[in-house]
């Protein structure tokens, strides 16, 4: 750290309120770390700020998004969420995450508890996890039979059509994650009684039946990255990262008004 340089720039936004926090949240001071986590910060308010223009735009005008977050387990999809929707009006985004069917909704069409919960005119939602559980969660687990995957593959790219049609833009995000990174999480998170409740089960098993997902997902990718709906792969390993780039992405891909960001190229 002896080394480390400090520009103009750099003392600037060290001296900033968020900038002082995050050096002083530490004993040792950490010039790299403290810098690199205001940078985050910052970006993210700026994104957040834009998040809240969309909205409104979204409000004003009757439009109807849905976002769709996937992956595997411990890939940040409930984090990134969190940091989407912390500053936009509640009354006006839901986030879905659905247990298990109920009995009565196993002897439904497959999509019919997904079409409940899309958007109404001036809503967004965002699903974590969503109608793809049974392209991967549910086949690897057996949790669906083999005719059950086979009709949801047949028919899921027709009922993605119907939704876009319907007034709605869609957006499928993949949150990608190494091996590795998904055991350091899981040995975290079960390190945590803060954390420890968010392993299932399922969470139990993912290493194990790792190759198993690995195999499905490259199937849900083959079948269902279609042109009207494709896949937007986040290598999600950082979790900063990660929430940056899906955030940037929702933004570019809605026309909201006065919109003032641009994804860099």
């Amino acid at each position: 750290m002896k080394d480390l340089k400090l520009t103009k720039e750099d003392v600037e936004i060290l001296n900033t309120k968020i900038g002082l926090k995050n050096l002083f949240s530490e004993k040792k001071l950490n010039y790299e770390k403290a810098l690199r986590i205001t940078r985050y910060e910052l970006k993210l308010r700026e994104l957040q700020v834009e998040l809240i223009k969309l909205q409104n735009w979204v409000i004003e005008n009757g439009k109807k998004i849905v976002i769709i977050f996937e992956g595997r387990d411990a890939a940040g999809k409930g984090g990134a969420i969190r940091r989407i929707a912390a500053h936009i009006n509640p009354r006006h985004f839901r986030v879905v995450a659905l247990p298990r069917p109920t009995i009565e909704e196993k002897g439904q069409w497959y999509f019919q508890r997904y079409v409940n919960r899309l958007p109404k005119p001036g809503e967004i939602v965002f699903f974590d996890r969503s109608w793809y559980n049974r392209a991967v969660v549910e086949p690897v687990n057996e949790f669906c039979s083999e005719e059950d995957y086979n009709i949801f593959m047949g028919q899921v790219n027709s009922f993605e059509k119907m939704v876009v049609e319907s007034n709605t833009y869609l957006i499928k995000f993949y949150f990608s994650i190494s091996k590795k990174e998904q055991a350091r999480r899981f040995k975290e998170i079960k390190s945590s009684p803060l954390k420890k409740w968010k392993m299932t089960s399922v969470d139990e098993r993912a290493q194990e039946l790792w190759d198993s997902y690995t195999e499905y997902k490259k199937r849900m990718f083959d079948e269902t990255n279609t042109k009207l709906c494709p896949w937007v792969i986040i290598d999600a390993n950082k979790k900063t990262s990660a929430r940056i780039e899906v955030t940037e992405h929702i933004l570019n891909s809605i026309p909201y008004k006065d919109k003032r960001y641009e994804l860099e190229q």
